[in-house]
């Protein structure tokens, strides 16, 4: 069983490791990596605000970060701003077990967290046509995409619901 729990300041450098891990293997695929971000990213273990959650596995170690937030980011229109949404982004998770499909259980689990909260979307977004078509294999519905100047934005959603994910407990305060 896979914990979800948010993030606390003593999980800055084991978020900053698996961040580091999985910017190696992208990197040996030639993908662009997260490097630039580690830093920012596992800093926001220190976000008071409670939208930084993290996943431990079963031996404990921290294998996933995502970010959650009930406000839209600019590039959602005003009137989808206004609908009811988890926004779910700068999700991160370690590839050594890529066989868990650690992204699709966080993906499923806003989803569900959504629905528990009385929300209608389970919102994110990206910056590749690949993360598109894996997105959409968890039920996520292209919206459209966005020139944002120097890359274009993928925006998706997904209508909340009920959906059990029975390996993800999730600790809430």
């Amino acid at each position: 069983m896979f914990l979800l729990r948010l993030a606390q300041p003593g999980d800055r450098q084991a978020v900053a490791e698996m961040i580091l891990a999985r910017c190696e293997w992208m990197e040996q695929r030639g993908m662009p990596s997260w490097r630039p971000s580690v830093d920012d990213l596992a800093s926001q273990c220190d976000n008071p605000y409670g939208d930084v959650w993290v996943m431990e596995a079963p031996d404990g170690r921290i294998v996933a970060r995502t970010t959650t937030q009930t406000q839209g980011p600019p590039w959602w229109t005003d009137k989808e701003r206004v609908e009811p949404a988890l926004y779910l982004n700068t999700t991160v998770t370690h590839p050594d077990l890529r066989d868990h499909k650690l992204g699709t259980m966080i993906a499923l689990w806003a989803v569900d967290r959504a629905a528990q909260l009385g929300l209608q979307w389970a919102r994110r977004d990206c910056l590749w046509p690949g993360l598109v078509r894996y997105y959409q294999t968890q039920g996520y519905i292209l919206v459209r995409e966005v020139d944002r100047g120097k890359y274009r934005l993928y925006l998706l959603h997904r209508r909340a619901e009920r959906i059990d994910v029975p390996q993800v407990k999730t600790e809430t305060p």
